[in-house]
């Protein structure tokens, strides 16, 4: 079985940036919100489902998952969230176990598994083998979220209150990437995680 880093952080912490220093090294990255939009555009896996649950109201003009509209929806009514979660998680599980079997057999010593919720679920947590964290201070994840999606504080802070809390994603972490500076700092740290995992991953081999 390959060997998986589980990388993971907040929202607004910079776990994309890292995931492509991860990737200038070579290294297969499976990000499962790339994966959950795949299913959620026009024609998605996951939309006959959603707009059954959900009615159309919940899509945009050309039959995607209207994630502002969801997002807002799923924040006013909490019971609304796991009707969601029932639907998508199951077929991102799926879509995310075949993309690792098919980056296995690349043969790479490792290869990294992007999961924004890692630290609350327990069926990611049990598939990889290292948990890396991604982290800076919760006011720097508002100014980045504020700034990138256009959303307001509030609403940001909604979005951080429903993850796990930064101290709980801190105790679970085997190893820690700093993303409180220059976007510059990263490849540093992720060159010396890339030698580490390396060295990890041929001894379990």
């Amino acid at each position: 079985m390959v060997y998986i880093i589980g990388l993971t952080g907040g929202i607004g912490s910079g776990k994309s940036a890292v995931a492509d220093c991860f990737s200038s090294h070579g290294v297969p990255v499976i990000d499962t919100d790339v994966v959950a939009h795949s299913l959620t555009v026009a024609g998605g896996a996951a939309m006959p489902d959603i707009l059954a649950a959900f009615g159309d109201k919940m899509l945009t003009k050309d039959g995607a998952l209207d994630r502002a509209a969801m997002r807002t929806h799923v924040f006013a009514h909490p019971e609304e969230r796991k009707r969601l979660e029932a639907i998508i998680h199951p077929l991102i599980r799926e879509a995310v176990d075949k993309k690792v079997q098919a980056a296995a057999l690349q043969n790479p010593l490792y290869l990294v598994l992007v999961v924004p919720l890692l630290i609350e679920s327990d069926s990611y947590r049990e598939r990889v083998h290292r948990i890396a964290v991604v982290d800076c201070p919760e006011s720097t994840q508002i100014q980045r979220v504020m700034q990138r999606n256009g959303l307001s504080r509030s609403e940001v802070e909604d979005i951080l209150h429903a993850q796990a809390k930064r101290e709980q994603r801190l105790a679970a972490a085997d190893d820690l990437i700093q993303n409180d500076g220059e976007i510059s700092a990263l490849a540093p740290q992720v060159a010396l995680l890339h030698q580490k995992y390396c060295k990890l991953a041929q001894k379990v081999g």
